[in-house]
């Protein structure tokens, strides 16, 4: 639901501003040092994109779904990777803490995530353990006055340069009754880092594994203060999560359909331009209705997470896709730029590397069907 149209679309232009502006033009730079320029995060600080989700009361911008799928939207349009390093604290990072939090964890960390002055990591995936989030073999040992956590995490977003971490933890038994959510500081004794990975796509995005050697955190770092509700928490805050990056996928798929029709009114072949070709027209046609579809489909879970339904299959559904269709849109992106796309000096090149991941993480697409399916199922 949109609380203030005036306000929201204030803030879209802004931020369509932003991303055209310096963004775009500093795509280039981030390829080649894989790093987000630190003037860039300071300007994202400023604008208060750290805080979309955050609730006013702790300083953030406490935008309702549909209004943060509509900044996201823009926010796609720009390399994944600048939206990557706000979108813990937005995401998993920060929800979880909103929904299950104790008043003092709500207190201590939501104004520093909201203000960009602490960056969140959310640390699930372990080398043997991905889609399965339930059988985490990560442990933590209650000892004395505190925990003590052992084990690896992998793959982990933001990881070297993350303030804090949730950690998803074993306390009990087996299952997910047995996991706990804890909030780490990066600067926890027994907490070091791996080396960076090295990805095919989604450069600026840096990952790496968490290693856990006899790290110990307080008592009071279990998220809400209760063993068992790790799962449950993650679970709670997923379907914001899915519906985001649909609309980042979204977003980029609108990049890509741009940079097509430029580069098809510029080429000229056979006497005439590109998009004068029907075949052409047929992938630019076939890109802009699915673009159109995705977005659509965004907007409309996103109204009905505002309202208060129950959007289990609709967030699914989105995310599945969404992140499937950009994928098409870049492989036809591609195709109409012909040999200029596999060329670096094209933006189809490394979307066409970065929109992959979006078919993995946050859930993959088989994941996703399962959702569905069993939504479907149970009535």
């Amino acid at each position: 639901m949109i609380r203030d149209p005036d306000l929201l679309d204030a803030l879209t232009d802004t931020v369509r501003r932003f991303v055209r502006e310096r963004l775009l033009p500093a795509e280039a730079r981030v390829e080649d040092e894989n790093a987000i320029p630190p003037e860039i995060i300071d300007e994202m600080r400023a604008l208060g994109l750290f805080g979309m989700s955050i609730p006013e009361e702790f300083g953030g911008l406490g935008l309702t779904m549909e209004e943060e799928v509509t900044v996201a939207l823009e926010l796609g349009y720009a390399s994944p990777a600048f939206r990557s390093v706000i979108g813990t604290n937005n995401g998993i990072g920060s929800q979880g803490i909103i929904v299950d939090g104790t008043p003092a964890q709500k207190a201590y960390w939501l104004p520093k995530m909201a203000r960009g002055d602490v960056i969140g990591s959310f640390a699930l995936t372990e080398p043997d353990v991905g889609s399965d989030a339930a059988s985490v073999r990560t442990t933590a040992a209650l000892d004395g006055d505190g925990y003590i956590l052992n084990g690896t995490k992998r793959y982990i977003t933001n990881a070297p340069v993350a303030d804090v971490f949730t950690v998803m933890a074993r306390t009990g038994g087996e299952g997910p009754a047995g996991v706990t959510a804890f909030l780490v500081p990066a600067t926890s004794p027994g907490l070091s880092l791996g080396a960076i990975d090295k990805k095919m796509g989604q450069r600026g995005t840096r990952t790496c594994d968490v290693i856990f050697d006899n790290c110990r955190v307080p008592a009071d770092a279990v998220i809400g203060g209760i063993e068992g509700q790790g799962f449950k928490t993650a679970m709670k805050v997923l379907n914001r999560g899915r519906l985001h990056i649909a609309a980042v996928c979204a977003g980029a798929a609108q990049r890509l359909c741009d940079e097509s029709v430029a580069f098809a009114r510029d080429r000229v072949q056979f006497g005439k331009p590109i998009g004068e070709h029907q075949l052409v027209q047929a992938m630019l046609a076939d890109s802009a209705t699915e673009t159109f579809a995705g977005r659509s489909m965004v907007m409309e879970a996103a109204r009905r997470f505002d309202r208060g339904d129950r959007i289990i299959q609709q967030a699914a559904s989105a995310k599945l896709f969404c992140s499937e269709m950009v994928g098409r849109v870049a492989d036809r992106a591609v195709q109409i730029h012909g040999g200029a796309g596999y060329m670096q000096d094209y933006a189809v090149e490394h979307f066409y590397r970065d929109v992959r991941l979006f078919r993995l993480y946050e859930g993959t697409s088989q994941i996703q069907q399962i959702i569905i399916a069993r939504e479907m199922m149970n009535g």
